[in-house]
């Protein structure tokens, strides 16, 4: 079985990875025939930051905005390569319901349809792809949360993604539509990250096919922190997190260490040098 790669466009002006790179719709879409060309099996197109410290819901993006960010640029992709496989990246209902109409074909929710009462509902009726995101908390809420250990963020992540799954299904969502994604740096701090990334095959017990997504992560940033970075305090034992288009080489581990623990598909911003790292990933589990 090969892994999948989900390519990531952002059509946000203030993402934490590309800072607005992408933000106009011709520049979008641009990117994301590249993504194709490179070899992403999916693209996941998004319209709002869900960075920390975002705010959701209201005083965030409504679903105007959102609307005239990406539906312009699936329906140009739709135009341009027929037969691509695009999902949208929302939580909320109206967005999804436009953008499937427009032509994608999966919703990837960072809230797993929680915060949007008309999200399950809609996923149902929609009959479409769904990828259900744990996410403790909202961004803004994530600098606040209490510190959790390694078992019992991986039994809280595993609990409430199987109490989510089980409401979408109750809601009309057929279960073999289903992808879960663990939420890597969605409400999870430097050193929780790892123990979910090292035990992910652990939540294979919910019998979903699993998503990773870890491309440019913070917690990636701060591993790869340097000292170097402060020239004029070297030996004062301070260091900067690389930033995101730092995090290129860190993030390949990540990928491989997901493929090597059971991941069906990974998120990535660059997707032909995971393109490769899954093939080689994929070789060593064939063996």
């Amino acid at each position: 079985m090969r892994t999948l790669v989900m390519g990531v466009v952002n059509v946000t002006p203030d993402s934490f990875s590309e800072a607005g790179r992408y933000f106009s719709h011709g520049n979008a879409v641009q990117h994301a025939l590249q993504l194709l060309d490179e070899g992403a099996d999916i693209l996941d197109i998004g319209g709002e930051s869900t960075r920390p410290g975002a705010k959701t819901g209201e005083g965030g993006v409504t679903a105007a905005e959102e609307l005239g960010r990406v539906l312009p640029v699936i329906v140009k992709v739709r135009e341009q390569r027929p037969s691509a496989l695009i999902s949208i990246d929302t939580y909320k209902a109206d967005v999804a319901r436009a953008c499937v109409r427009a032509g994608a074909e999966i919703v990837n929710d960072v809230s797993a349809a929680r915060w949007d009462p008309e999200m399950s509902r809609t996923l149902a009726e929609l009959k479409c792809g769904v990828v259900l995101m744990h996410a403790r908390g909202r961004p803004e809420e994530w600098r606040t949360l209490p510190r959790l250990s390694g078992d019992a963020m991986l039994e809280l992540v595993g609990r409430e993604l199987r109490e989510w799954s089980a409401a979408v299904i109750a809601a009309g969502v057929q279960r073999e539509r289903i992808v879960l994604d663990p939420g890597f740096g969605f409400g999870k701090n430097f050193e929780e990250n790892y123990p979910l990334l090292a035990r992910l095959n652990e939540l294979h017990s919910l019998r979903f096919p699993l998503l990773a997504g870890t491309s440019r992560k913070s917690f990636i940033g701060r591993t790869l922190a340097r000292e170097q970075d402060f020239p004029e305090k070297q030996g004062s034992g301070k260091k900067q997190d690389a930033p995101p288009d730092q995090r290129l080489y860190g993030t390949l581990a990540t990928v491989t260490a997901a493929i090597l623990r059971g991941a069906h598909i990974v998120r990535v911003h660059d997707v032909r040098p995971a393109v490769e790292v899954a093939r080689v990933a994929d070789a060593i589990l064939g063996a």
